[in-house]
């Protein structure tokens, strides 16, 4: 319970900054800008998906076997946290 704890605080961290945030010197805006991935970045939901997977990866490897539940449990979590905490978008 642990691993899935800490795993979905780093996603739900990580897809926030990548989705909302602009950063220090606009550092993360302008990486979207860089990559022409700004639309892709625009769904929490989905970018949480992509940012769940090595996490997952990470968390339960060797194991291996929870991984494939472990990247959906990490992404809801993520998905939980962002419906419960204000950030980005939301605050104005």
């Amino acid at each position: 319970m642990t691993k899935l704890l800490l795993a979905a605080l780093a996603c739900w961290r990580l897809t926030s900054l990548l989705v909302y945030e602009d950063g220090p010197r606009k550092i993360f805006s302008r990486f979207r800008d860089w990559l022409w991935i700004t639309d892709l970045l625009d769904c929490f939901w989905c970018t949480s998906l992509w940012v769940a997977a090595p996490l997952a990866a990470l968390a339960w490897w060797p194991d291996g076997r929870p991984i494939i539940l472990g990247w959906l449990a990490v992404s809801a979590g993520a998905i939980i946290m962002d419906g419960l905490l204000p950030i980005g978008e939301k605050d104005g």
